[in-house]
């Protein structure tokens, strides 16, 4: 749909601050910030659709953000070498003020993903940002304050990426989780090559190793993996997570060919996806009622796309413009197939309606029609 394609554009533009941060939401009040996780996301649709310049001022944004607070990763990495508990001063946070300042409300901060995440999207927006202006290699062109950033993030994950964290829903604070592992893996990958750190790679593949190990024992990808707080010698969950599409697409921890991602896709499948519908986030999802996810949807189609399944691919395009509000916006979820309807009214009532427009729905959505461009 030509005209929802535009407008997802134009919603993401309207939203990006002049210093560069994207608002994940404008109508919610909890949203009203930028995350590096959504963020990086929007910004890499943004390259995909040509917007290169409003990607370049996000990852200008994000860079200038981990200078500033650069002070909390030399507090990391001091708490992991002296074996103290970590704070919130040696955290750096997963979402910021569009000023990029420490918000004035408690959030689940400590999100390790967000991190992986920006590094991932910066060095392939680093490649396509050297293409466009005559630069053979991507490291030439780098700025002098990206390049701090870049090895502070990765200082950062490197030291911190055995240590539970809150996982890219921004819960369950005392577990380690399979895409949050993935998206250290394709952060960590990233830095070495921007940085030509050999050492970086070493730590990647480390983090990889532990991922792959722990799916050898049961043949897919799991939500949780050992070692949480809770339980620390505990043996993987072998619940699935839609999210975990992402330990392949983008993060590229396997290939989307891998016996064991593709066990997972048809776990996702088979238990998370609504007949006819979209994709929910976790068995038992409670968040208004657990609907089905605008994003998710979008990125199993992407899968599809990336596997030759066009018509599938197609169906969940369809299935996402559906769900368009009468001016062309995308919320977070959809409240269709709710796994606990009981629970939606009460969430309604305690922080308002669904979340609407959701950049990173609309940034989704976006990749979902290149992938379909680029396999037609």
């Amino acid at each position: 749909m030509p005209a929802l394609r535009q407008h997802s554009i134009e919603v993401i533009l309207a939203n990006q601050a002049p210093g560069g941060a994207f608002v994940a939401c404008p109508t919610m009040p909890d949203y009203q910030y930028s995350w590096f996780r959504d963020g990086s996301y929007i910004a890499y649709a943004l390259d995909l659709v040509g917007e290169h310049a409003a990607a370049h001022r996000f990852h200008e944004w994000a860079a200038g953000v981990i200078v500033v607070h650069r002070a909390a990763v030399t507090r990391a990495e001091a708490c992991i070498a002296e074996g103290r508990p970590l704070d919130d001063a040696a955290i750096l946070h997963t979402r910021y003020t569009i000023e990029g300042t420490v918000g004035a409300d408690w959030w689940p901060n400590f999100q390790l993903d967000g991190i992986g995440t920006w590094l991932w999207a910066v060095g392939d927006h680093a490649r396509r940002w050297a293409a466009t202006h005559g630069a053979r290699d991507p490291r030439e062109d780098l700025p002098a304050g990206w390049r701090e950033a870049i090895e502070t993030a990765a200082r950062y994950l490197a030291a911190l990426w055995r240590v539970p964290n809150y996982d890219l829903w921004e819960e369950n604070g005392n577990q380690r989780h399979a895409y949050t592992q993935a998206a250290v893996w394709g952060g960590l990958a990233a830095a070495a090559g921007l940085l030509d750190r050999p050492d970086l790679l070493d730590a990647a593949n480390a983090v990889r190793a532990e991922l792959l190990d722990v799916t050898d024992q049961i043949g897919h990808f799991t939500k949780f993996l050992p070692g949480s707080d809770s339980a620390p010698d505990s043996a993987p969950s072998g619940g699935v997570d839609g999210s975990l599409i992402g330990v392949a697409l983008p993060h590229g921890a396997v290939p989307v060919g891998h016996p064991a991602f593709a066990c997972t896709v048809a776990l996702i499948e088979r238990g998370l996806r609504a007949e006819g519908g979209g994709v929910h986030r976790f068995a038992g999802d409670e968040y208004y009622g657990g609907g089905e996810w605008i994003l998710l949807t979008a990125w199993l189609g992407w899968y599809y796309a990336a596997t030759g399944q066009r018509e599938r691919a197609a169906e969940l395009l369809a299935w996402i413009e559906a769900q368009a509000d009468a001016r062309g916006n995308l919320a977070e979820q959809a409240p269709q197939h709710l796994i606990h309807p009981e629970t939606y009214q009460p969430w309604v009532g305690q922080r308002g309606p669904i979340a609407q427009p959701l950049l990173w729905s609309h940034a989704m959505y976006l990749l979902l029609c290149h992938a379909l461009e680029e396999t037609s």
